[in-house]
């Protein structure tokens, strides 16, 4: 079975190496999978399929090496929090600057710690959408020129369908279920059915959580304080929390003219930054000062996010259940740099637990942008044939993208009225 195995790959290799005209690159690419698939039923423990994928959609350059069972062979990533905090937010050139000072070698040193040469990769995943366009444009160009000169297959990655289904590289989870993305530039609610089919069940209709997170720490000027250093706005807020009085501040709700799955942060953000103006106004605080009750109105912001967020959840799963979306074990996967916040994952899992659902959090290092998702993500599509492009050169990046197919009408036609749980938080 050995000698099979290695023959195999030696075929597999030699027709990959052999695609050099683009009408034939998909039927080849589908055989070699095939091929691969068949000959690692009879052996399971084979190693069938190792990913690089590659991230550059937003401000941290990601890369890294995923094989099929889950495990990071190599794995480097370049963040640009301190630069995003020093300038007050991501700027897109800045960005796109540090992308390409970093990506050579951050996709080098992946495939060193995986002690791979290119040539061993079965294919490379990237980022294509959404995300900002400059970032793209430097994680694509790369992947482009890498396959070109290697021979390898592309994978196109949505970065959103990334996160979706990265908890399923660490545990056992079956389609379908509801997944809950909270992040920096986005807040959705959406059923994945499949790897590639997922059913938009709510949306963010203004900034997302992690924005009206940066933007408050910022006009808190948060960063000046000592505690505070090399931590991102979402994570300054949650430091200053622990020992807040949330009911220092009336925490405001949001209500929409028709009960829906969407969010709405920029009223919540708004309401804050007039606290925050108020504040000063009655310390006589100037400069770069900070009010001396930062962390009681940390404490109400976070608060006022959170119960935000729990009442389109309660929707999402009320409406699962009426419709019978959802596997019999029903699972919540939250997802997204805003997952990382302890205090949101609490509340969050109460309103699970209350609905009879499970809620599943990747490890923080999986929940903010990185490059293993996106090979895993590749790993998904690569392992059911799907996502391979004809023409890698022909890939174009696309700034804006929904997730799958939208459905937020029909939810917010079913009209579902939900009270919402006492968080007890």
């Amino acid at each position: 079975m050995a000698v099979r195995i290695h023959l195999t790959f030696c075929v597999l290799k030699s027709v990959r190496n052999k695609m050099t005209s683009c009408s034939c690159f998909k039927r080849n690419i589908r055989s070699l999978v095939t091929l691969n698939r068949d000959v690692n039923n009879t052996n399971k423990g084979e190693i069938r399929a190792r990913i690089l994928g590659i991230e550059t959609s937003c401000d941290d350059t990601g890369a890294a090496v995923v094989n099929e069972k889950g495990e990071i062979i190599g794995n480097a990533l370049h963040s640009q929090t301190e630069t995003t905090v020093s300038l007050g937010g991501v700027l897109p050139q800045y960005a796109k600057a540090l992308h390409k000072k970093h990506i050579d070698t951050i996709v080098k040193d992946a495939l060193q710690k995986a002690q791979l040469h290119p040539k061993e990769l079965d294919a490379v995943a990237v980022t294509v959408e959404p995300g900002m366009p400059l970032s793209l444009e430097v994680g694509l160009s790369y992947a482009k020129q890498m396959v070109l000169e290697h021979g390898l297959p592309m994978i196109p990655i949505h970065h959103m369908e990334a996160h979706a289904l990265t908890a399923r590289m660490v545990e056992q989870i079956d389609f379908p279920f509801l997944v809950f993305l909270a992040s920096g530039g986005h807040c959705l609610l959406a059923v994945a059915r499949d790897v590639d089919d997922f059913l938009l069940l709510g949306n963010c209709t203004d900034c997302a959580p992690g924005d009206a997170f940066d933007k408050v720490a910022r006009r808190l000027k948060l960063k000046t304080l000592p505690e505070c250093t090399g931590k991102s706005g979402g994570a300054m807020i949650e430091h200053l929390s622990r020992c807040g009085n949330r009911d220092t501040f009336n925490a405001p709700d949001v209500f929409f003219k028709k009960r829906s799955c969407n969010f709405s942060f920029h009223g919540i953000k708004s309401h804050y930054m007039r606290y925050i103006l108020e504040e000063e106004s009655k310390q006589g605080i100037e400069g770069s000062g900070v009010i001396s009750n930062a962390s009681d109105l940390c404490a109400s912001f976070q608060y006022a996010i959170l119960r935000h967020m729990c009442r389109p959840l309660q929707r999402a799963l009320v409406f699962c259940d009426n419709n019978n979306l959802l596997a019999e074990t029903k699972t919540v996967v939250l997802s997204g740099g805003v997952a990382c916040n302890r205090y949101l994952r609490h509340g969050i899992e109460k309103v699970c637990v209350t609905h009879g659902a499970r809620l599943v959090v990747p490890p923080p290092e999986l929940c903010t942008d990185n490059g293993i998702m996106i090979a895993w993500n590749g790993i998904e599509k690569y392992l059911c044939g799907r996502g391979f492009v004809d023409d890698p050169q022909s890939v174009c990046y696309r700034n804006r993208s929904p997730l799958g197919t939208d459905i937020t009408e029909e939810v917010t036609k079913a009209h579902i009225k939900v009270k919402l749980i006492d968080l007890g938080l």
